[in-house]
């Protein structure tokens, strides 16, 4: 089986955070929200508190999170690779890491030629 180019990765200082927040709420899910009140941040929710439907698409998972986003969103976004990383300052959405001080946030870079002929397949959220 060829290796397939991950869609979304996660920083080292994101992983810590990601521990953390799991040892206090459980198993944890993404959401790469759209909105703009939230400034289009990766929001971490306990596992299954937010509602998916067939609008949401899994991009991958990262440190044995799933990770969603709305399949408009993904649309702009489908030619880049996604990394969550972590920075101090709140930010103004519902995610679990903002009690702590910190935010996640989303660094991108293009996909190469190559790379987008090897890229891990999107699946529906009813999929899941």
């Amino acid at each position: 089986m060829e290796n397939l180019i991950k869609r979304v990765l996660v920083s080292d200082n994101a992983i810590k955070i990601i521990d953390q927040l799991r040892e206090r709420h459980g198993e944890l899910m993404f959401h790469q929200s759209g909105g703009c009140c939230d400034g289009s941040s990766p929001m971490c929710f306990p596992k299954g508190e937010l509602m998916l439907n067939e609008n949401d698409v899994k991009l991958g998972t990262i440190h044995g999170c799933d990770f969603f986003m709305s399949k408009d969103q993904f649309e702009y976004w489908k030619h880049t690779q996604l990394t969550v990383d972590v920075t101090t300052g709140r930010g103004a959405s519902f995610s679990l890491e903002i009690p702590l001080g910190l935010r996640f946030v989303i660094k991108s870079r293009m996909y190469t030629d190559e790379e987008r002929e090897h890229l891990e397949p999107v699946q529906s959220a009813e999929e899941v």
